[in-house]
């Protein structure tokens, strides 16, 4: 969706574009926003795609992601909550491309199935599955931008006694509902932003202990009295969940929240990118350009602080390449300033040098094409404000608001607490905010 508002920004201001068509596997855009109930095999016999759940609220500042050329005030016409639930950023990120009316270059329903290079014609081919008409064909393009994200194969490690245990065990990826364990005794095992989340989620919704599992440090948030942090899982017997420091506890389901791989089973293999999930994968020229080949491009396949306005700044970016705009340096040249930034990723040591690190590349990014400047240490502090906040109350922090860097504007509160507001609709968000406006 970033790549094609980039393309349809440069037609608005009078520019000659290419051709831009976008295959989507799912039949509406939206990428993970776009909710499913399905898990495992989708309609057509495909992975699922999503990983997204009923009542997730942003777990950051919604302040953080705004599109500089797209408001949050501008799409619904009022000042919003910083943290506002799935249904609403799915709003959000629709309308603007919506507005901008590049639906007819997108065909939904279609899944890419390999992309091959050909050398000696400088094109790509790139096979399809019209997955509705059941019909494969091919088509040749100049350049390709993978956009599918990382956030969709998960990780799944596996522990004794797991093939024997009385109970629920799924991946995050699976996760749908919280009310599935309302009442349970849950164990997570990870320590990052899907653990914290997916278990402030079940607490929510009444789930009778929640207890999170680490290998290298906990969490370390004042969480209720019912969530408690140990180290690593080591087996499970029964319902008997044993771990390292030697304590056990009963459980009657386990989340794996262990991450994602990168998956492009799509690309040919010198096309496709291999790497741990990390703030800057190797053999992407400004974590965007494939080095080895840069008529291929990679959208979001970072690590990520940054989301919605980094895609933008790397999509503006992309697309510049491809219409000329920026000058290629030889391979080497690219090869050397990845490594750099490698380099200086290496050193990093706490959250607050990654967001740091993270908008210095967002920067150069937008410094280099014509994306609307917005203050991305402006960003930065609301990152780390938002991190203290975490601190200090875990489950309070999304009943608080911060200004918009792009208008101003103080966000006001949400009309009920976060851990009282029990419906995430669109509907029911927005008819809150009309009440507290009038």
């Amino acid at each position: 969706m970033a790549q094609m508002r980039a393309f349809q920004s440069a037609r608005e201001k009078g520019a000659e574009i290419p051709e831009v068509v976008c295959f989507e596997k799912q039949s509406d855009w939206g990428g993970l926003w776009n909710y499913s109930w399905r898990t495992g095999l989708d309609e057509y016999g495909d992975p699922v795609h999503g990983s997204m759940y009923r009542y997730l609220w942003s777990n950051g500042p919604k302040e953080c992601l705004e599109f500089a050329d797209y408001t949050f005030e501008q799409h619904f016409g009022r000042p919003i909550a910083s943290y506002p639930p799935r249904a609403v950023l799915f709003d959000y990120i629709k309308g603007r491309v919506e507005k901008a009316g590049v639906k007819d270059w997108v065909r939904f329903g279609t899944a890419v199935r390999m992309v091959r290079y050909q050398k000696d014609r400088k094109m790509f081919e790139v096979t399809v599955h019209d997955r509705p008409n059941d019909r494969m064909y091919t088509e040749e393009f100049d350049h390709v931008v993978v956009a599918t994200g990382h956030f969709s194969t998960p990780n799944v490690p596996e522990f004794k006694g797991f093939a024997t245990f009385n109970g629920r065990i799924l991946h995050a990826h699976d996760f749908r509902d919280a009310r599935e364990f309302t009442n349970k005794d849950v164990l997570i095992i990870g320590r990052s932003y899907s653990a914290e989340d997916i278990g402030s989620q079940c607490w929510k919704y009444g789930a009778k202990s929640i207890t999170s599992s680490y290998r290298s440090k906990p969490m370390g948030f004042h969480f209720p009295d019912n969530w408690e942090e140990k180290p690593l899982l080591t087996e499970v017997d029964g319902n008997t969940a044993k771990f390292k420091d030697g304590t056990t506890k009963h459980i009657d389901a386990i989340i794996l929240c262990t991450g994602y791989l990168h998956h492009y089973p799509f690309l040919e293999d010198d096309l496709r990118l291999r790497s741990e999930n990390r703030l800057w994968p190797l053999n992407l020229w400004k974590g965007v350009v494939w080095e080895t080949n840069p008529q291929l491009f990679y959208i979001g396949a970072q690590d990520q602080f940054y989301t919605f306005n980094m895609f933008d700044a790397q999509a503006w970016f992309a697309r510049d390449v491809m219409m000329g705009r920026v000058s290629l340096p030889s391979a080497d040249a690219m090869r050397e300033d990845s490594l750099s930034w490698r380099k200086r990723e290496e050193s990093l040591e706490t959250d607050e040098d990654m967001i740091v690190f993270q908008g210095e590349n967002v920067k150069e990014l937008i410094n280099t094409t014509d994306y609307p400047p917005f203050d991305v240490d402006g960003v930065n502090r609301t990152f780390l404000e938002w991190e203290h906040h975490k601190h200090e109350n875990i489950m309070g922090y999304r009943n608080l608001g911060f200004k918009s860097l792009m208008t101003g504007t103080l966000a006001p509160a949400h009309h009920t607490p976060w851990a009282e507001a029990l419906d995430d609709s669109l509907e029911s968000y927005l008819q809150t905010v009309r009440e507290a406006a009038e």
